[in-house]
């Protein structure tokens, strides 16, 4: 049948099972909204404050769902809005595809009203990118784009379609998406073209020389990464935990890899991990990193890094190995199935002397009690022990993100939501937003520093006009915490341009955005407005009063050495 680009991609949206978009109208991308009305009964759409919040909801549905998030936005201004969304999409390794629409074919290359070179800006920071532009081309990139976004290491995608294209007509014949790998010139397309993003095979005999490596180990550590949770690894790897009998760490982004309260965890790892983490990986005999990039917040000092283990990396990207640390054995696979490759060939192991000189060093910070004000910790433990113990948990960036992953237990894939790679300030609402709409049954907060709450609160009207029922804690200590806390102690107590004297008054906010607030400053009143923001079934901000001077503890200086901690 004949259709309209602006159709023809709405279908293939839904060839592509797709329930809900995020986005932002304009002029070039008018044909596909005006397209949207006929679709209202099968997709979804969600009308945000700025593209860049429609870009991290879309971020935040993908990661805690596992499906490929949708965005939408118009040429210019809309597409370059985009950025900081798809980068911090790149960065975690979240499979969003990004659907903007251009000036049109006479247009291009004329300075015209709202135009950029899109995919250009687009280009470092995505998985694959395209610009389409003809209308008979269509259909099979937006399946190329999906199958990209979703295959091996996930990503994001961005298509960049001429508004011309929207409107001009070709033959479409609904695909579903289960049949695209087997369907005419679709097959070509995919064996063409999907080489280069296909999950490589496992040489088995990798596998076997890990076992027996395991085997002689008398010391051996684990490392959880994202890459166990968006593989989707988690039983796996807590499996493989067990057998091994091995404290393990997690890093940011592996939080939900493994249960939290497994007790083979020692808690976060690197710059702000426990000293239970580093202590171990520096005395372990053998480290096993799963689906992690040993970025410089793990590997500080990559020289010194685990200096006296055998280092072995499991991921699925070829790309990642020996990269930022250089290893004696890797193998390159899918963290699932490489996992249950291993579980299968070892038998259990026992480190009971090991893992109880890791275990007499903490997993966590003590924090003092506190006088007037509340402590990160206590405001943490007090929202642990109210809310639902599955909670989704997104997060903003900065000294609250810390304390929320070195505070709460994660225990399940796609249940703590952060920016990890890109450290994006205010990513945390937009993401709880779409963390909400893609599961509705569950309770899901957003822990934010007043700094981040500040960049995208406009969102609040998001959640107010769709009646999403996020929970947002203002971590609100008056300061840029972790620029303030570098400036402390690294910069002589030089405090320029971190001091936040400044509205709004976040309650004020909330209720102007037609959302319920209050402000608390002990345990006992944020314990009430806890309670009430969970039976009140509507959005609510929780301004939490700190000390401008609280820091994140341990912390190791960047490029340091794992074990040596900042006098704090």
């Amino acid at each position: 049948m004949k259709l309209t680009g602006a159709e023809i991609l709405m279908e293939c949206l839904l060839e592509q099972d797709t329930e809900v978009i995020f986005g932002y109208p304009g002029g070039t991308i008018l044909n596909v909204y005006d397209t949207i009305v006929k679709y209202r009964d099968r997709i979804r759409h969600y009308l945000t404050a700025h593209e860049q919040g429609a870009s991290h909801a879309a971020d935040g549905y993908a990661r805690s769902t596992g499906k490929v998030g949708v965005v939408f936005s118009t040429s210019g201004p809309g597409a370059t809005n985009l950025t900081t969304g798809v980068a911090t999409a790149y960065m975690d390794s979240s499979p969003v595809v990004f659907i903007s629409c251009n000036v049109a074919d006479n247009l291009i290359g004329k300075d015209s009203f709202q135009e950029v070179d899109s995919t250009g800006i687009m280009l470092p920071i995505t998985k694959s990118n395209f610009q389409v532009t003809d209308v008979n081309r269509l259909a099979d990139t937006v399946r190329k784009a999906f199958a990209i976004a979703r295959s091996g290491r996930p990503g994001p995608v961005f298509i960049d379609i001429l508004k011309n294209v929207t409107a001009e007509t070709a033959e479409y014949e609904f695909i579903p998406r289960k049949d695209h790998k087997t369907t005419g010139a679709l097959q070509t397309l995919y064996e063409r073209n999907m080489a280069d993003f296909r999950i490589p095979s496992i040489d088995e005999e990798d596998i076997d020389l890990l076992v027996k490596m395991i085997g002689e180990s008398k010391k051996p550590m684990l490392i959880c990464g994202g890459g166990v949770v968006r593989g989707r690894a988690n039983e796996e790897f807590d499996r493989f935990a067990n057998i091994v009998d091995a404290p393990t760490a997690i890093t940011v982004m592996g939080g939900g890899g493994i249960a939290g309260r497994n007790p083979h965890v020692t808690g976060m790892i690197g710059m702000h991990g426990s000293q239970a983490s580093n202590i171990a990986c520096d005395n372990c005999d053998l480290l096993i990193a799963v689906g992690c990039r040993f970025s410089d917040r793990v590997a500080l000092d990559p020289e010194s890094f685990a200096s006296q283990a055998k280092i072995v990396h499991i991921d699925i990207d070829r790309s990642e190995i020996n990269k930022n640390v250089q290893t004696d054995h890797h193998i390159v696979g899918d963290a699932k199935e490489v996992l249950r490759m291993l579980n299968e060939r070892l038998t259990q192991q026992d480190h009971t002397e090991w893992k109880k000189f890791v275990f007499s060093h903490p997993t966590e910070t003590v924090y003092e009690e506190g006088g007037d004000t509340l402590t990160p910790k206590q405001v943490c433990e007090t929202i642990a022990r109210l809310v639902p113990a599955d909670t989704i948990v997104s997060t903003d960036v900065g000294q609250h993100q810390m304390w929320a992953i070195q505070h709460f237990h994660f225990d399940y894939p796609g249940q703590l939501i952060t920016s990890g790679g890109f450290g994006t300030m205010g990513f945390g609402l937009g993401a709880a937003i779409g963390a909400k709409v893609g599961n509705p049954d569950k309770t899901v907060i957003h822990i934010a520093g007043d700094g981040s709450f500040r960049m995208n609160c406009n969102e609040l009207c998001t959640e107010q006009y769709y009646n999403i029922p996020v929970i947002t804690f203002v971590f609100d200590n008056g300061t840029l915490g972790m620029v303030r806390q570098w400036q402390n102690l690294i910069y002589g107590k030089n405090f320029s341009e971190t001091t936040l004297d400044r509205g709004p008054d976040f309650v004020k906010l909330a209720e102007a955005y037609g959302l319920h607030g209050r402000r608390v400053n002990n345990q006992k009143d944020l314990a009430d407005a806890i309670t009430d923001a969970l039976e009140c079934g509507e959005g609510y901000v929780i301004d939490c009063v700190l000390d401008m001077d609280e820091m994140v503890r341990p912390m190791v200086g960047g490029g340091d050495h794992i074990t040596n901690f900042m006098k704090i």
